[in-house]
């Protein structure tokens, strides 16, 4: 092997090669399984009321499990985590606490502080940090506080773990979880707990094994089991039907306990039977002493190694652990700081490879972490629709035969995905996960292209050809950018490595035809290339609530909808001019996406044309652009200054006309010249400053161009020192006001947290800076300045101070 396969880079290429399982174990394990559309059996969706928080302690599961810093194999058959007990908490601390949309005066929010420190591609290294007060976790009072600002201020701060007086006098532990993996099946875990605190306090670290419930909900399902090994230290052996026997060993621990991950049915619901050592069996002993609740056979199918600490102020506990496919393991083996120190140098080589060498040490600290999140952010998904809809013996309410997802009955899950977050998200956002895999297409190109491949399988792609937005509504529409995604990953590994995976390009892009084909037939209402989207991503940007616009009587005619298809249409001619290099048959995709993108760009003036000039989205006194509302027959300007109204820069593309002269690409010319010859009004609607040797494709005129910048690059209204913001900052002083059938609708400038409960409230459109999109916008940028140089300049002054609460 090759010094470059040697290392992280070595593991990552014989796991994908199928030579060693190096992507076995990870940090699937979710951080919230509780309160998900998964978990939700109720006869009208309510996720978040049917499986509380409270309940998650003693429930189990039907589709996935969840712990503090913990991992899984790539199946979530056996899971291990960090449970915690500070001697005050009424119950352990085995899963991190949030408020549900309804408790959150700003929808769902994690009340909790936890940092990814470290990862690497293949988990070989990972390292997460959980601070734990001292004092009794105060649950109740984050519901009670929360819901009085929640009911009395809706623009009220959120009510955090700090505000509670949690951390006063530093009053707790810092408790760091590491994993290093000996090999793809040894993995050594360490626990160090550090008092911040001036006292001595004490603290019981749980390191818990369980398997995940699969065997609860059918008969034909075999159970796995659990039992205290005969080692001269403390282990539990763990033998899964399909996964093996891997044993879990902890030396340092005081004892084991054992319990089921199973229901605990009388407490729950107040049945008389049910298991008689069920999943909170471990908590009931630790918190309320009860000896009757743990397995005194030392079997089961849920662990714990119990270390009970006095930690000093200022001193630190450590605690070290392993879990081996070595069966014949007694103790931890030789070599375990040797391990973890070579896992670091590795690490460290690795992130020297792709971190920017000229980055100062501190931005390259913060990349790493930055990483470390991603990376950490991966998840087993598991969501069958169809056996989900249909329950498990006893059928569930028929009213959820009409509810959500009932159309995607072909949806499988059962993967590993990168997720938006693991607490408040655990689930994938097709728009999110496309933008990750650009990320991680600089860390693990070939799991950032199993990501884009997934989407458009026949397993998660509808049969029409939609791609499934997220969990909680499976219809809805999220901006195509998953096209732009693959086409970013392809470009990134030819510049780094010279590869060309033409076929990984060409599956992208057959799955994507199909999306498009959805788009245009489903999206486009009037067939006049103006799409309607609903929501796209930006939640609650509009004045009309843009996912229930028709139910409501509204028609929208959407800026960004249209802008992205206009993305998305360039997006795939691009993407065909890549394949016509060794496939001349793109050519001709190339050639119909560029005549798609042309009539796209020529249906931003639909509106004006069909009105006599009374409506069009675009306003030639504000110079930008706006939706239009159709109600009644009435066409409404929706004048919001929003982030929609810059969304046409970024349908950007060139073509080079040298590339061009060469017979292979004569299709593509003469498509041009017969605009040029036939339709000259409609090339001159999609194209930019000629040059003499490239053509620009735009929604844009230069002089639109030139107005749209100047609005969004004005301080006072879309630039902040951070990026575009995505409500105009003049919203703060004048607020958009809309009023249609005496009944008012209003957009206000809001940086921080958003004052409707428009789509729980918990995301807000409003006037922060969202990244993605501003990625998007700086690349078009890069693009209409690599043509236009300085022929296009729009000035901006330098930032000034802004008032408290509005920047």
């Amino acid at each position: 092997m090759s010094e470059k396969a040697m290392g992280e880079r070595g593991r990552l290429e014989r796991a994908y090669a199928g030579d060693e399982p190096w992507l076995l174990w990870g940090p699937y394990l979710n951080e919230r399984q509780w309160g998900t559309v998964r978990e939700d059996y109720s006869p009208y969706g309510n996720a978040w009321d049917y499986f509380p928080h409270d309940h998650a302690r003693s429930r189990a599961y039907r589709w996935g499990e969840d712990g503090i810093a913990g991992i899984s194999d790539n199946q979530q058959r056996l899971c291990l985590s960090l449970a915690m007990w500070n001697g005050a908490d009424p119950i352990l601390k085995e899963r991190m606490f949030g408020l549900t949309n309804s408790e959150g005066n700003h929808g769902e929010d994690v009340k909790e502080y936890y940092f990814y420190l470290d990862n690497t591609p293949t988990h070989s290294l990972m390292r997460m940090l959980y601070k734990y007060p001292q004092r009794a976790f105060p649950y109740a009072d984050l519901v009670a506080e929360n819901a009085r600002r929640k009911g009395t201020d809706p623009h009220a701060f959120e009510y955090e773990l700090m505000d509670t007086g949690a951390f006063e006098g530093d009053r707790y532990f810092d408790v760091e979880v590491e994993y290093a993996k000996r090999s793809e099946t040894d993995i050594l875990m360490t626990v160090r707990a550090t008092n911040r605190g001036p006292d001595r306090s004490d603290l019981v670290l749980m390191p818990t094994l369980f398997f995940r419930n699969t065997w609860s909900w059918r008969q034909d399902v075999e159970r796995p089991v659990m039992a205290a090994a005969g080692t001269s230290c403390p282990a539990v052996d763990a033998s899964h039907p399909t996964l093996g026997s891997m044993r879990f060993l902890a030396p340092d621990a005081g004892e084991l306990l054992f319990c089921e991950n199973e229901t605990n049915s009388r407490r729950l619901y107040g049945d008389t039977g049910g298991p008689r050592y069920p999943k909170d069996g471990i908590n009931d002993f630790i918190v309320d002493g009860r000896q009757d609740a743990i397995n005194p056979t030392h079997t089961g199918t849920k662990a714990a190694a119990v270390h009970r600490l006095s930690i000093g102020g200022g001193e630190t506990a450590t605690i070290r652990l392993r879990l081996t496919a070595d069966t014949r393991a007694d103790g931890l083996g030789d070599g375990f700081d040797a391990v973890f120190a070579a896992r670091y140098c590795e690490a460290d080589t690795f992130y020297a490879s792709v971190l920017p060498a000229t980055a100062s040490p501190e931005r390259r600290m913060i990349h790493r972490q930055a990483c470390a999140g991603m990376l950490w952010s991966k998840q087993f998904y598991h969501y069958i629709i169809d056996d989900w809809l249909e329950g498990d013996g006893m059928p569930p309410p028929s009213e959820r035969l009409q509810g959500r997802n009932t159309a995607w009955r072909h949806f499988y899950a059962e993967d590993v995905l990168s997720m938006p977050d693991k607490w408040e998200y655990p689930w994938f956002a097709s728009w999110d996960l496309s933008f990750h895999t650009v990320v991680l297409a600089r860390l693990d190109p070939d799991f950032a292209k199993l990501q884009i491949d997934l989407l458009g399988r026949e397993w998660y792609m509808s049969p029409d050809g939609q791609v499934p937005a997220y969990e909680w509504a499976f219809d809805d529409v999220n901006p195509p950018v998953r096209a732009w995604a693959a086409l970013q990953i392809f470009r990134h590994e030819e510049e780094t490595t010279g590869r060309r995976d033409v076929d990984f390009l060409e599956s992208a892009f057959q799955h994507s035809l199909l999306y498009f084909t959805w788009w245009v037939n489903r999206k486009d209402a009037d067939g006049n290339k103006l799409f309607q989207g609903g929501f796209l991503g930006m939640d609650n940007i509009g004045a009309i609530d843009r996912t229930a616009a028709e139910r409501i009587g509204f028609r929208l005619y959407q800026v960004d909808a249209t802008s992205w298809v206009g993305f998305f249409a360039l997006n795939l001619m691009e993407m065909a001019m890549e394949l016509s290099v060794t496939n001349r048959t793109y050519l001709d995709f190339a050639v119909k996406f560029l005549q798609h993108f042309i009539y796209i760009a020529d249906a931003l003036n639909h509106v004006a044309r069909r009105t006599d000039g009374r409506c069009d989205l675009w306003d030639e006194e504000e110079g930008f652009f706006f939706d239009v509302a159709l109600h009644d027959g009435k066409l409404y300007p929706l004048k919001v200054r929003s982030l929609v109204g810059p969304m046409p820069l970024l349908a950007v593309s060139t073509v080079d006309f040298h590339e061009l002269e060469s017979e292979a690409k004569s299709a593509f010319k003469d498509r041009l010249d017969w605009f040029a010859a036939s339709r000259p009004e409609l090339l001159a609607q999609a194209t930019n400053t000629k040059s003499s040797s490239r053509l620009l494709l735009s929604m844009l005129s230069p002089e639109r161009l030139k107005r749209i910048l100047k609005v969004m690059l004005d301080e006072e209204e879309f630039l902040s020192p951070h990026g575009i913001r995505s409500v105009s900052r003049r919203h703060f002083e004048h607020p958009y006001n809309f009023q249609v059938d005496g009944e008012e609708h209003q957009v206000a400038y809001e940086p921080a947290e958003s004052g409707t409960g428009m789509f729980g409230g918990n995301s807000n459109w409003r006037g922060p800076v969202w990244m993605p999109v501003n990625v998007l916008l700086i690349e078009s940028l890069r693009r209409f300045h690599e043509h236009c140089g300085d022929r296009c300049v729009a000035a901006t002054s330098a930032f000034r101070p802004t008032p408290r609460g509005a920047t």
